[in-house]
């Protein structure tokens, strides 16, 4: 793999490097998804020729076999133009039972396949007869050719078995690779909140970042003077808590994070899918087959409003992330997607009084 043409190799800042915060919360020490105790996040990214930008994101809720280990989750669609796999089960039972994917959108079939593969391959699941995988996905045929479904068994497999704690990989990385946003270069981006309410808790985003509308910046909307504005796509939002939530709780939860997506300037057009996948890695609440009587402990509806507003922080953060971590790309057909133009961007915001370090 090699970088793309004008991709160069100096890394972007992310918004809060530029003195950019987003709201009143504290993020956790990563500002990242996997400040969420036990969450992994692994991807496989494929840069090949002059056509090939895509590839695939892993987020594992735990470091245990999820089918004997499932997670309360909840999904919410705030506009169902996507492909979302395994989303009915997930509705009807409220659990996950598998890491989840994203990809790109011919490639979701095939990355559930492969995820399959890998589940079934776990000790504990010899006599498995039913898996649910949960993929994701969103359309990266500007840059990528998207018809060849170059995301197979290999790359699942690596951004699987390369999953980790620690710092995430933001921009134009796995299921980001091809992406864009605001007519910008997209990408994966992520950011996390802490929250006292009923004990002490993380909230945690990632984002794949791949839809329109007319960019705003901590309320600035810095869009109108760039030549970026673009009207469809989409996103997949994955959020994450230590919070002893219940399914219920959690489909409330990825509600708000469509209010954090609008606050970054989406239009959320008929072209767009936009999805929330929530989940709760409290121990204490894990679901396991067989139990036909479970203790569970859940925070009260009353004390959620703190995790509300760290949802709609951290997914607005999250988004400014994959913009600005993102590199320019030329991809299909000679196409160059050009990256956020920061000082440009920072210029505005001082134009406009936007505070910022």
């Amino acid at each position: 793999m090699s970088a793309p043409p004008g991709g160069g190799a100096r890394l972007r800042p992310r918004a809060r490097d530029l003195g950019i915060v987003v709201g009143a919360l504290a993020p956790g020490p990563l500002n990242a998804i996997t400040d969420v105790p036990g969450v992994r996040v692994g991807h496989a990214t494929l840069i090949r020729g002059e056509d090939i930008r895509t590839g695939v994101t892993a987020i594992l809720p735990h470091n245990g076999n999820m089918l004997q280990e499932r997670v309360p989750a909840a999904i919410h669609v705030g506009n169902g133009y996507g492909k979302l796999m395994g989303s009915t089960q997930v509705d009807e039972l409220g659990e996950i039972e598998t890491p989840i994917l994203l990809t790109s959108t011919l490639n979701a079939p095939r990355a559930a396949d492969a995820l399959l593969e890998w589940m079934m391959a776990l000790p504990g699941n010899e006599d498995a007869r039913s898996i649910n995988p949960v993929v994701g996905e969103t359309n990266d045929g500007l840059l990528n050719d998207i018809r060849g479904r170059h995301v197979g068994r290999e790359e699942v497999l690596a951004a699987l078995n390369s999953a980790s704690p620690g710092p995430v990989a933001e921009g134009a990385v796995g299921a980001g690779t091809g992406t864009v946003a605001f007519g910008y270069k997209g990408g994966i981006g992520t950011s996390s909140r802490r929250v006292e309410s009923g004990g002490a808790w993380t909230v945690g985003v990632l984002v794949q970042a791949n839809f329109g509308g007319r960019l705003t910046i901590a309320g600035a909307p810095v869009g109108e003077a760039l030549a970026g504005d673009s009207p469809d796509g989409s996103i997949m939002i994955v959020l994450a808590t230590d919070a002893p939530l219940d399914a219920r709780n959690l489909r409330r939860l990825g509600a708000r994070a469509m209010l954090g997506l609008g606050r970054t300037g989406s239009s959320m057009s008929n072209g767009s899918g936009d999805y929330a996948i929530a989940f709760s890695v409290a121990r204490e609440n894990r679901i396991r087959p067989g139990e036909a009587l479970r203790a569970t402990r859940v925070l009260s509806n009353e004390a959620m409003s703190p995790l509300f507003q760290a949802v709609i922080e951290a997914t607005e953060e999250a988004i400014y992330n994959a913009l600005f971590m993102a590199r320019t790309m030329t991809g299909r057909g000679g196409r160059t997607v050009e990256a956020l133009p920061v000082e440009r961007v920072l210029e505005m915001l001082r134009r406009q009084g936007v505070p910022y370090a």
